[in-house]
């Protein structure tokens, strides 16, 4: 079989170095890359690097290999076009429809996907030509991955920075199986929630669950490469940042409420796919709780936890919102599956059945996706992003 063609756009950032990885990633994965620097770019890394990586030539003028018509064959032949770094100043001749070298004149040209992973200063990213900018790309069917939080050039640390090349790959992979040049849910907003919640019981010891949040970030890392802008409330999952997705940090389920009723307020859709304690201890004890001899322990007193996914069926931000929720079962799958459906109130329910080696910390899953219009979708065992794939379809159908 033909290798999958890639295009690697690499633009004039100091992130450029950072390219070199991705374009490691994508040939030992099998994909035949075609490197195309501009000629800021060739001040950070040169030519010379980009074709031994790539295993071929490197052009950065339309005026190389003229009989070839290089600014019209390589965008045409690509079934996928990345630019990483993408800087403000490629990413506004990209909206403009400018051709003032290769890689603009390649972007044009090319009929298939195509992702920017952008990378700039804070102020840059955030002034509004360079929105507008993002947005009229998106618009027309660009995948524009959010920039990574972190440290910049100097002593800068802010948003902007070039999320992480494996997390790019991911980004790019996704694309390239799904083939479409026009990503379902662009100008969509989505919330995701992932990781098991921690509930303290004293300084060193807490009630907690086996939840790898691997599943959510699946869904997260899915989302963002079908277009969405997402905002992903990680609890405990000690995972790295996918690409292109708004990360926030929670601990507890008090905690993970709070986020969510935060991030929930302009989502299309939510889908809670965090294993949240049902209960939390009444009392935290300051110090930690000591083991006395000839003593039995003091009974520890629970106490529920808000049911956030309940709360937030019930009241919906605005009208259209869709929310889907999880439900990790045990025994009668099925039945309390729908059960659960009936009481949560939600839109989706991912039923699977769960154990201690069973889905949790798995790179694989399979579930049952209940519908409240009466609907059922199997999702035979497999990796868990096909199931992420499943239920952003059925997102999809229903937000249209």
């Amino acid at each position: 079989m033909d290798k999958p063609k890639v295009v690697l756009g690499v633009s004039g950032g100091i992130a450029a170095y950072k390219a070199c990885e991705l374009l490691r990633r994508l040939t030992e994965s099998g994909h035949e890359v075609r490197v195309v620097p501009t000629a800021s770019a060739l001040h950070f890394v040169g030519a010379a690097t980009w074709s031994a990586l790539s295993g071929n030539p490197v052009a950065t003028e339309v005026w190389d290999d003229v009989h070839e018509v290089p600014h019209v064959r390589i965008g045409q032949h690509a079934d996928l076009v990345v630019v990483a770094p993408a800087t403000a100043d490629l990413l506004a001749r990209a909206a403009h429809g400018l051709a003032d070298d290769l890689l603009t004149n390649t972007l044009l040209t090319a009929r298939c996907p195509v992702v920017f992973a952008p990378a700039m200063h804070t102020e840059m990213w955030e002034h509004p030509a360079v929105r507008e900018n993002v947005a009229t790309l998106r618009r027309r069917g660009a995948v524009v991955v959010e920039p990574a939080v972190g440290r910049l050039t100097g002593v800068d640390t802010g948003k902007g920075r070039l999320p992480d090349p494996a997390e790019i790959f991911e980004v790019c992979r996704r694309v390239l199986a799904r083939g479409v040049t026009a990503p379902d849910l662009a100008g969509r907003h989505v919330v995701v929630s992932a990781g098991g919640t921690r509930e303290p019981l004293d300084p060193v010891r807490f009630l907690g669950n086996r939840s790898s949040g691997k599943q959510g970030y699946a869904l997260a890392r899915t989302a963002a490469a079908r277009g969405a802008r997402v905002t992903l409330l990680a609890a405990n999952t000690g995972l790295p940042d996918p690409a292109g997705v708004d990360v926030v940090q929670v601990g507890t389920a008090v905690q993970l409420r709070e986020a969510v009723l935060k991030a929930v307020a302009d989502a299309d859709a939510v889908v809670m796919a965090a294993a949240v304690a049902d209960f939390r201890p009444q009392t935290y004890a300051a110090g930690k709780i000591k083991k006395k001899d000839g003593q039995d322990p003091e009974p520890v007193v629970l106490v529920r936890n808000p049911d956030i996914l309940a709360e937030i069926s019930a009241e919906r931000a605005h009208p259209g919102q869709v929310v889907v929720g999880f439900a990790a079962e045990t025994d009668d799958v099925l039945a309390n599956g729908r059960a659960k459906l009936a009481r949560k109130g939600c839109d989706l329910l991912v039923v699977n059945e769960v154990g201690e080696r069973r889905t949790f910390g798995s790179e694989e899953n399979e579930a049952l996706v209940l519908g409240a219009d009466g609907t059922e979708t199997p999702v035979p065992h497999g990796p868990k992003e096909a199931l992420a794939e499943i239920v952003w379809d059925l997102v999809a159908d229903r937000l249209r």
